[in-house]
């Protein structure tokens, strides 16, 4: 290769291993905490769509085609260049400040936004799963819970969204799975993941096949560890 040698210990050791050890780090709670929310609000989009009130159907249906076909690059860049400078001062500069609690550092203003922008994205697709699995149970089951009194959220709790999840598991698996692999484009706003560790290793040393070779490994192993989580 024109006289390159590969030293693979110039990325998985000194400075570089730690600044990999940190991006695993970061891709791990932006992962988490972003699938977190993302459940949450697609719950919430589910519930939405299911009633009978035309308004909150529309608003559901409205939130799903905005954020599935918006980049979610753009997504990014919007929440963290066009809102958060819009928040009050006071707030923006708690959360510019370190917070260090029971030894962990408080989530930076990057880190917030990278959250928030890629759990709101994520909670379309996932959402959408979701209802797919639903229109899978027959209606003989709504029709069930209801004439045993129960309420239209306990009916989605406790008969409909259990059987949802079991007809749209391999699916859902496929987008928390891209919950991570989606994580990378939080680079764009600063936030320290894997992806940007990787690219601040090649630009420290040069060292561009080892760094996202390793880069690589990393995040299909973290995907493949994942993906056993859920089978």
């Amino acid at each position: 290769m024109n006289g390159y040698q590969l030293d693979w210990w110039a990325v998985l050791s000194g400075q570089p291993r730690e600044w990999l050890f940190s991006g695993i780090w970061m891709t791990f709670r932006l992962t988490v905490f972003s699938s977190l929310l993302a459940t949450v609000i697609a719950v919430i989009l589910l519930a939405m769509r299911l009633t009978t009130t035309r308004l909150l159907q529309g608003i559901a249906a409205s939130y799903i085609t905005v954020f599935r076909n918006t980049p979610l690059a753009v997504q990014f860049l919007f929440w963290y260049f066009g809102v958060i400078p819009l928040l009050p001062e006071l707030w923006r500069d708690w959360l510019n400040e370190t917070h260090i609690y029971a030894g962990f550092t408080f989530p930076s203003m990057e880190l917030i936004a990278g959250i928030w922008g890629l759990g709101l994205f994520s909670a379309a697709f996932i959402a959408e799963e979701l209802r797919a699995g639903v229109r899978a149970v027959s209606t003989g089951q709504f029709e069930a819970a209801r004439s045993q009194g129960l309420s239209a959220w306990q009916t989605l709790r406790y008969v409909i969204l259990p059987q949802a999840l079991a007809n749209s598991w391999q699916p859902l698996i496929g987008q928390y799975l891209n919950v991570m692999k989606n994580s990378t484009l939080a680079m764009s706003i600063a936030v320290a993941e894997l992806c940007y560790q990787v690219n601040q290793i090649e630009s420290y040393n040069l060292h561009a096949i080892e760094a996202f070779a390793v880069g690589s490994l990393i995040y299909l192993l973290l995907g493949l560890m994942r993906s056993e989580e859920h089978t």
